[in-house]
């Protein structure tokens, strides 16, 4: 029985010293396993963070150039704005009474070329003083031919400011017995109002002249009126593409006005100038005309 019993014990232990031997061998194994597991998902969670990196740049790219693209549209959006704003469309934007304002300066600025055109037209010398028609006059005057005189002067294609006063000083030389001292005054009288016509002609040029910059600062009045309502209705925020048509129209209707009054003021003062000069001119000439009538009949 003791035999026996050593025999298991020694069986026993030989089977815990192999089994001992199997564990010192198969841990290595294990922890080897263990090891490669952790490098494994190590590398598929750095695979995985790579291809999302690779999805995720791409968008940031896109969502960056379209930034870019919108801000670059805006300026350029901006800037065609910028460029379309002209004078001219400066001129019909902001409250109504002004674009009224604007249209009566533009329709001034019209008349005033037309009379100016007008005057360099009819006053000169040519039209007042034709040479042709005053020799004429005189020869026959020269000639003591009086009642042909007054026909040729009557005939509307000789009418001019020379004809009209010889013609006045003619009739009242033939008309009264002592023509010959009266002609004079009668000459006198003519050319006053001859003369007076020709600046009352001119007087168009004076009252455009005066009016533009009034106009133009009545634009200007309308313009700011608007802007301060348009600051009062948004509470003193108002942008400042809200107050550009107001103010924009106050600018530009008083640079209309001083754009059409500066140049008619000039053309004003030239054509009263040049009728001042040119009827001191046809004064000298018609007294040489006259002259055979001083003699007595």
């Amino acid at each position: 029985m003791r035999g026996d019993k050593s025999g298991f014990i020694n069986k026993g232990t030989d089977v815990l010293n192999a089994s001992e031997d199997m564990c010192a061998a198969t841990l290595p194994t294990v922890r080897s396993k263990h090891t490669l597991t952790h490098l494994l998902v190590a590398l598929l969670a750095a695979l995985v963070l790579m291809s999302a990196t690779e999805k995720v740049a791409p968008h940031r790219a896109a969502a960056q150039d379209e930034t870019t693209a919108k801000s670059g549209s805006a300026k350029d959006g901006e800037g065609k704005k910028k460029s379309n704003r002209t004078l001219i469309t400066m001129m019909f934007t902001g409250d109504p009474l002004g674009i009224v304002v604007v249209v009566m300066i533009i329709l001034l600025s019209f008349v005033s070329v037309f009379f100016v055109i007008e005057h360099a037209m009819t006053i000169n010398k040519n039209k007042l003083m034709p040479e042709l028609v005053i020799s004429e006059v005189e020869n026959r005057i020269a000639r003591g031919e009086i009642d042909d005189a007054i026909e040729f002067c009557r005939i509307p294609e000789n009418y001019c400011l020379g004809t009209e006063v010889i013609l006045a000083g003619l009739e009242r030389y033939r008309g009264s017995e002592f023509g010959f001292a009266e002609y004079k005054s009668a000459v006198e009288e003519a050319g006053e109002d001859e003369t007076s016509r020709l600046y009352r002609k001119t007087e168009v040029l004076g009252v455009i002249g005066a009016i533009a910059p009034m106009l133009g600062l009545t634009g200007t009045v309308l313009g700011m009126i608007t802007a301060f309502n348009t600051i009062a209705d948004t509470e003193g925020m108002a942008k400042p593409e809200e107050l550009a048509g107001g103010i924009g129209q106050a600018l530009i209707t008083t640079l209309q006005g001083l754009v059409v009054a500066i140049p008619t003021m000039v053309a004003y003062s030239y054509f009263r100038n040049k009728i001042d000069s040119l009827v001191a001119e046809a004064g000298k000439r018609i007294e040489r005309v006259m002259m055979p009538l001083g003699r007595k009949r």
